[in-house]
């Protein structure tokens, strides 16, 4: 099969971008061509991707979106493909790998009205509807069920077009061998303590993932407690405004930014505990990561794969709607609670017994069978 796969952007280190590149390997596995289009690729190329950048004017970022949609969907008429999958939501998608969370519901919970006549806001929302209107047709890869809910409710979509997928991540994320001994390694190149607390954050998107929540959390721990524990960052962002934040709140010296890496289960393998504060989530993968490293979690419940974490007893939930002094006091419990080793058993055995690796070729499954059908084959 010919299959086209388009995206915004690449870059090594999202979530969304991981996804993307996992399920064009399987598929390219499955001697399938893949065609890749999209605005920017920052590092490797795989071996066997077809990548076209395709360039767009636009003064805003909305308008570079829309142009893009509008561009792609020349080119790919031009062409003659089996199947086009989409990783941000445009038109002319035959299959859509559902990312991000339903922005009609988002915007209407948290902007207001004269938000709502921006050409920023009717921009995505036009592109939202090519996906999810219920003449569309398109197939939608759904790794929330919650955003589902959404989608039905403004959009009335019809339930048949949703394929729901098991968590993905990737095998490689898995460490094997002897984890005391790697976070053992980790904690050392740090210069962490045994009698230190090591909190870590990942994701790229600090101010999404709610790193100003953690950063309040830490600061609010008791003087005796807070002096010997750190935090650490992994992720793609900008570092500025938020250590700035740690200066006003004289954490600075308790904070440290390790930018983007290939190698994070080593570090969860070090810590002591994840924190994902986010304020929205679709999914969540790093929670289902920390779980296999055997690291507990203290996330808000509004994270997609929130569920897991409860369902695994591997950590805490904060309940919703937000409210910081109650993640400071879940902190401070978690951090001095002696359930630490049942919570790292707790997330290595729900990996161990459920499926938390085949979102990738469950999605390829979906391609295949979309673009059999679309070929009036399937």
């Amino acid at each position: 099969m010919k299959l086209a796969f388009c995206l915004f952007k690449y870059f090594p280190f999202g979530g969304l971008q991981r996804d993307f590149r996992r399920i064009g390997e399987v598929c390219l596995n499955r001697s399938h061509e893949i065609y890749v289009y999209t605005m920017a690729w920052e590092g490797e190329k795989p071996h066997g991707f077809e990548v076209s950048q395709v360039q767009v004017r636009g003064v805003s970022n909305h308008r570079k979106c829309r142009n893009f949609s509008k561009k792609v969907n020349q080119l790919i008429r031009e062409e003659r493909f089996d199947a086009v999958v989409g990783f941000n939501k445009m038109e002319g998608l035959d299959v859509y790998y559902a990312a991000d969370p339903c922005y009609k519901a988002r915007m209407l919970k948290e902007k207001g009205p004269l938000y709502r006549i921006s050409p920023r806001y009717g921009t995505y929302l036009t592109l939202e509807e090519y996906v999810f209107k219920p003449s569309a047709g398109t197939h939608i890869l759904l790794i929330s069920e919650m955003e589902k809910a959404k989608y039905i409710q403004y959009y009335q979509t019809p339930e048949e077009r949703f394929h729901s997928l098991p968590p993905g991540i990737a095998r490689d994320r898995v460490i094997h061998g002897n984890i005391a001994g790697i976070g053992k390694s980790v904690r050392s190149e740090l210069i962490i303590g045994d009698d230190e607390i090591m909190l870590l954050m990942v994701g790229s998107g600090f101010k999404t993932k709610g790193l100003d929540r953690s950063l309040s959390a830490l600061a609010s721990l008791p003087e005796g407690l807070r002096i010997k524990t750190k935090l650490f960052i992994i992720g793609r962002g900008k570092p500025e405004s938020f250590e700035k934040i740690a200066r006003r709140l004289n954490i600075d010296r308790q904070i440290q930014f390790l930018g983007g890496r290939d190698d994070v289960p080593r570090f969860m393998a070090g810590a002591d505990l994840l924190l994902h504060p986010a304020y929205t989530e679709n999914t969540g993968t790093v929670l289902i990561e920390a779980m296999a490293a055997g690291l507990p979690v203290l996330a808000t419940d509004i994270c997609g794969y929130a569920f897991h974490v409860k369902k695994a007893d591997a950590g805490m939930l904060v309940p919703s709607p937000f409210r910081q002094d109650i993640f400071n006091n879940m902190l401070e419990r978690m951090i001095t609670s002696r359930e630490k080793e049942t919570w790292k058993r707790n997330g290595l055995r729900y990996v161990s017994e459920n499926d938390v690796f085949s979102l990738p070729e469950k999605a390829a499954d979906v391609i295949e069978a979309v673009a059999k059908h679309k070929a009036g084959t399937g």
